[in-house]
């Protein structure tokens, strides 16, 4: 069995997920994806503007997942946003990772670990996108039976024609559970206890950028709640609703809104309002 780590680079002036609804969609696509493919899931994560996979599957099969992942999930943005060739220019970088010299421990920690390292919550099973809620629960999560649902209802669920498995659960959240399809027998087998998990997870890269962060002011409101104020915030200050309708001057003062009502960091600002970081830099300096 081969296994392999998938990262698609951080977009700098976007979001891959705008809001909730998009984060339901993307776990979805998940699992009808990992399907389709034929492969084994280990761990992912979807992060506001990047995700990470850990799959057990052929090279040619982490390929054909991340590359279809990213057509359909492309696919309904342009519906919902208009946002075309938003994710074909995101590159990817696919690693190899072995059994018996802790790569695959390590590589499964790192992507737990990411919604730590982005202040978002202080546990990876506190993070509703991705798999950190899957391992050594003390019970099951409760939901519906994907065979109960109807034809229709499960295409308006998964916004895929993918025949996935009846016995699959949706969970209140909205989407396919990950524990349906992600092998979490072997993770916890190769893990063993709760205890050797926390050590990789606290010994992690991602971890040790949050250490190294401690003293120093980190984002404090996901994307999405920043990206939700926006309008209003334009609204109540300019009277316009877009960012892009305001003049160079303007933006100078909203961007400093933000970086003071949410404690929110230059990448931060850059993925949220989409300015480049060359005149974020610039608006930076004149605070």
């Amino acid at each position: 069995m081969t296994f392999f780590l998938i990262t698609t680079d951080h977009l700098e002036t976007r979001l891959w997920f705008r809001d909730n609804e998009d984060f339901k969609v993307g776990m979805n696509l998940v699992a009808s994806t990992a399907s389709l493919v034929g492969l084994g899931v280990l761990a992912f994560i979807l992060m506001s503007n990047h995700v990470h996979f850990v799959l057990a599957c052929s090279e040619e099969q982490a390929q054909r997942f991340i590359t279809e992942f990213k057509r359909v999930y492309s696919r309904y943005l342009s519906g919902k946003y208009r946002a075309k060739e938003l994710l074909r220019r995101n590159s990817i970088d696919i690693q190899a990772l072995a059994l018996g010299d802790e790569s695959l421990e390590r590589a499964i920690a790192y992507v737990q670990m990411n919604c730590v390292a982005a202040n978002i919550c202080m546990d990876p099973a506190a993070y509703l996108w991705g798999t950190g809620g899957c391992f050594f629960r003390g019970s099951s999560r409760m939901g519906q039976r994907l065979g109960s649902l109807s034809a229709r209802a499960r295409y308006r669920l998964l916004h895929s024609k993918v025949d996935l498995p009846s016995e699959w659960i949706v969970g209140d959240a909205g989407y396919v559970l990950p524990e349906s399809y992600v092998n979490v027998k072997f993770v916890e087998s190769l893990f063993r206890s709760p205890k050797r998990m926390l050590y990789f997870q606290m010994n992690s890269s991602k971890a040790k950028r949050v250490l190294s962060r401690m003293d120093q002011a980190l984002p404090s409101f996901r994307d999405q709640a920043i990206l939700a104020a926006l309008p209003d915030l334009c609204l109540s200050l300019f009277r316009e609703r877009e960012v892009q309708a305001l003049t160079d001057n303007q933006q100078a003062v909203l961007v400093e809104q933000i970086r003071r009502r949410f404690s929110a960091d230059i990448n931060q600002i850059a993925r949220v309002t989409g300015l480049s970081h060359e005149k974020l830099v610039r608006y930076f300096d004149g605070f």
